[in-house]
């Protein structure tokens, strides 16, 4: 049997330079993003890029993102459960409703101010 080492396949670093702080400032882009990823409008390339990915990174710890995807997915997780409690509890009840992932980040997440 041959065991090959390597370093582990990454998600797409196309979109690791987004502003995030554009994004938060501007609610209706904000608003846009979330609802596409709950399924509840249309998604943009970023977007759908974004979904297809969100399950398998909440249960494999972000192993496949990027140090850029990493830094703005605890940017994004804080924001809204700082700022958009309502929306957050829509993600969570839709890619963890047993809330077996996401109670590990969420204390942390909750002091990070976006």
């Amino acid at each position: 049997m041959a065991v090959v080492l390597g370093r582990p396949e990454h998600y797409t670093d196309r979109y690791d330079n987004v502003d995030l702080d554009d994004i938060f400032s501007n609610r209706r882009l904000l608003v846009s993003y979330i609802k596409c990823i709950l399924d509840e409008g249309k998604c943009t390339a970023d977007g759908n890029e974004l979904k297809s990915h969100i399950k398998e990174a909440l249960e494999n710890k972000c192993e496949k993102c990027t140090d850029a995807q990493k830094s703005g997915t605890k940017r994004v997780i804080g924001h809204l459960i700082n700022n958009e409690k309502d929306y957050w509890n829509q993600l969570t009840a839709k890619y963890d409703p047993d809330r077996k992932y996401v109670v590990i980040y969420e204390s942390e997440l909750r002091k990070i101010a976006a």
